[in-house]
């Protein structure tokens, strides 16, 4: 193992008094504790916005005269000195669930593969939910003690911006990341170099060097292409998330894959169970069976011993989702493998072989299916899809048979969850109740909660969503660079006293986000009843080679620019994780209608639900095990339709008929000046009470732990090397 050397840069001016902040910046434990978070947005609250919430450059650019103000205040200080005792007494937990419950397997360790990792969008190297769910899965590792470490890519471009023209278009532009403004931690070699390992691309070695993400107590490590000895265009590698370059794709694939071991083995770790969250790094796969041959094993014994404490997670309910190149780039980039794993070529190709209707791919889902002997879907529902789906690998097994589980998603409480509704929780739950979020008794108590206490918090929240979509759509119209019908197509119009759905996701077509504006003409009727009016609030963004999906975002921009709408539909420009976290706690309906059987699982909804908003779903993906008939509502039959075009009428049908004659009525319903109907509080309690427990990571990271870690942990394996 190399001398790796750690250095926290500590650029700030801090007076003494506090300068451990210039320690709690370096580990995102303070992304998911309210108090934490407090420390940094009293400092200069204006600012903290502009900087998005990014607490190393609000240090690097507030002014010494305003650090030793707050330095100086009593209720400040006071904070500050709660804070890092929580932070110290969190580090230093001995007693983990983890820990506690398998004392024997303390020794063990994950290596938690994925292309995406959503933490924060101070550190936007995430494009959507897969890397939101990757970096809760991280999170959630660390409150349980799970010796899970995380590896994957830091994105000097990020994902991209968007901005919709004045008609309707999505354009995207790029930016470059601080890294110096950014909770990177450098790791160096005993002359302060970059350590760096080295992958072989046709022609040449690629290298990257290593950067440390402290995130509570577990380590993420992010691997940069952005290196002098690399070529302009292999330093471009870690630029970008999701190219449409199948050449940059498969370098990158096997960067992460390849590469990710060769980091962890120069790290020195070794870890027992090797998890790959999709396709994407299942070259790692090849590399562990190398390895393992270098140590004396043939092919067949080195490839049984590595499929043991292989896991593998498939999010792709849809063959062409699927993560594949033609066979001639394995050609290209991968021929020296086969000698090395002492395989014939057509063998090597066999491994992630998928015959399809266009023709052969080499498959990563394949590969790791094949390598892997832990395997799992994301949903109950998506791992009928799946067994159905990979029904070919196992020939003669019947359907129910094949080897693919599932364990349902689930996302971080603490992360998602809005402090105001914490904060209820803590005045009427146990003091410990945050430690046992999965256990469902715990939310009987949810009963004793008065409705007004829940509805004041849940309007407090609606107001700061509207405050927050008001304070954007003005700084648009400060630039000078919208018309005056954008910026109301921002949302200046909107008013917290009427009911509002909450539409985020991925612009994919699959997701149908413009189904409820299907029959407009009925829509508008139901928007502007003058009694009982309603509106809508858009965001998310189609990935910029999908044409198809940036129409389905012209279209919603159009209705949200039509005066007929009064202001009450409305698109949100750059959806990110700030703008998620003030839709999921803030509006009344979450609203979801993918194609049945597309939706993997989806995570959007659960967020939403534990902040008491209610959940409107097709039931696909997590809804077909949420819903209960009187937590939420359901759209559409629970059917496969033959003719999509017939299945939108039928569902966007359902949809206006459920709002007209239920939802917009119940909300309405005997409405006192400051209270719903008593019937949606109570559904409001139900799904906070029966979606809360069962849809967190903490539930679904012990279910990963019973199910799929333990049992590679647990098996007499042999040493692998790397």
């Amino acid at each position: 193992m190399a001398s790796i050397q750690r250095i926290i840069p500590n650029n700030f001016n801090l007076p003494a008094r506090i300068e451990r902040l210039g320690e709690l910046v370096y580990n995102l434990w303070w992304v998911w504790n309210p108090q934490a978070r407090a420390l940094f947005s009293n400092i200069e609250p204006q600012r903290w916005d502009e900087v998005n919430h990014n607490p190393v450059t609000l240090l690097k650019q507030s002014d010494r005269a305003r650090l030793n103000a707050v330095a100086d205040h009593p209720d400040y200080l006071d904070l500050y000195d709660s804070v890092m005792d929580q932070f110290d007494r969190y580090l230093e937990k001995n007693d983990t669930w983890f820990v506690t419950t398998y004392p024997d397997l303390v020794s063990k360790s994950i290596a938690y593969f994925s292309f995406e990792f959503g933490l924060h969008e101070s550190l936007p190297v995430y494009a959507g939910g897969l890397g939101v769910l990757s970096g809760d899965h991280l999170k959630e590792s660390s409150d349980l003690g799970i010796p899970l470490t995380g590896i994957g890519f830091i994105y000097h471009q990020g994902y991209f911006m968007q901005h919709i023209t004045e008609d309707g278009w999505q354009n995207t532009a790029n930016y470059t990341l601080a890294l110096d403004e950014m909770p990177l931690i450098p790791l160096l070699d005993e002359q302060r170099v970059p350590v760096m390992i080295s992958v072989d691309l046709p022609g040449r070695k690629v290298f990257a060097r290593i950067w440390e993400v402290h995130v509570g107590r577990r380590l993420l490590y992010l691997l940069d292409s952005d290196v002098e000895a690399n070529s302009p265009n292999d330093r471009q590698l870690t630029a970008r998330l999701y190219s449409s370059d199948l050449d940059v794709r498969i370098s990158q694939e096997i960067l992460l894959g390849i590469g990710g071991v060769k980091a962890l083995n120069l790290l020195g770790l070794e870890p027992t169970i090797w998890h790959m969250n999709e396709g994407h790094s299942a070259f790692l796969i090849l590399e562990r069976i190398r390895a393992a041959m270098q140590n004396g094993l043939t092919y067949e014994a080195a490839s049984q011993m590595v499929a043991r404490t292989d896991v593998f997670t498939t999010h792709t309910p849809v063959p062409a989702g699927l993560d594949q190149v033609p066979l001639w780039m394995i050609d290209k980039y991968l021929a020296h493998l086969w000698d090395d794993l002492k395989l014939t070529r057509d063998a090597f190709i066999d491994l992630g072989r998928h015959q399809q209707a266009w023709g052969e791919n080499f498959s990563m889902p394949v590969l790791a299916l094949k390598l892997s002997e832990q395997r799992n879907a994301v949903s109950e529902m998506h791992g009928k899809v799946s067994r159905k789906m990979w029904q070919f690998l196992w020939p003669g097994v019947a359907e129910k048979d094949v080897p693919v589980t599932h364990v349902t998603n689930g996302v971080h409480s603490l992360s998602w969850m809005s402090g105001q509704m914490r904060a209820l929780l803590d005045r009427h739950f146990p003091a410990d109740w945050m430690e046992h979020i999965d256990d469902a008794e715990i939310w009987e108590g949810l009963e004793k909660i008065p409705d007004q206490e829940l509805w004041q918090v849940h309007q407090n929240l609606k107001d700061d969503l509207i405050r927050f979509v008001s304070r954007r759509a003005r700084r648009s119209w400060v630039t000078g660079q919208y018309h005056p019908v954008q910026v109301i197509a921002g949302g200046v119009l909107l008013n917290s006293q009427v009911l509002t759905i909450g539409v985020a996701r991925r612009f994919a077509t699959y997701k149908r986000s413009n189904l409820i504006l299907q029959d407009y003409e009925r829509l508008l009727k139901i928007i502007n009843d003058r009694e009982m009016p309603l509106q809508i609030i858009f965001a998310g963004k189609a990935h910029p080679a999908d044409e198809p999906g940036k129409l389905i975002i012209q279209q919603v921009y159009r209705a949200a620019k039509d005066a007929r709408t009064a202001g009450r539909i409305v698109f949100l420009e750059d959806y990110d994780m700030n703008v998620a976290r003030h839709l999921v706690q803030g509006v009344d309906i979450w609203l979801n209608t993918p194609r049945r059987p597309n939706e993997a699982s989806g995570t959007s909804g659960m967020k939403a639900a534990m902040n008491g908003v209610l959940n409107f779903s097709v039931r696909d993906g997590w809804w077909c095990e949420g819903y209960n008939g009187e937590n939420g509502w359901k759209i559409g039959k629970e059917t496969e339709y033959h003719d999509a075009a017939e299945e939108d009428r039928d569902d966007s049908a359902d949809i206006y008929e459920t709002l007209e004659y239920e939802i917009v009525p119940l909300f309405y319903k005997n409405r006192r000046a400051e209270l719903p109907s008593d019937e949606w509080i109570k559904m409001m309690k139900e799904s906070i009470r029966t979606l809360a427990p069962q849809f967190s990571t903490m539930r679904m990271l012990k279910e990963y732990v019973h199910r799929l870690y333990i049992p590679g942990m647990t098996e007499k394996t042999d040493k692998i090397a790397g």
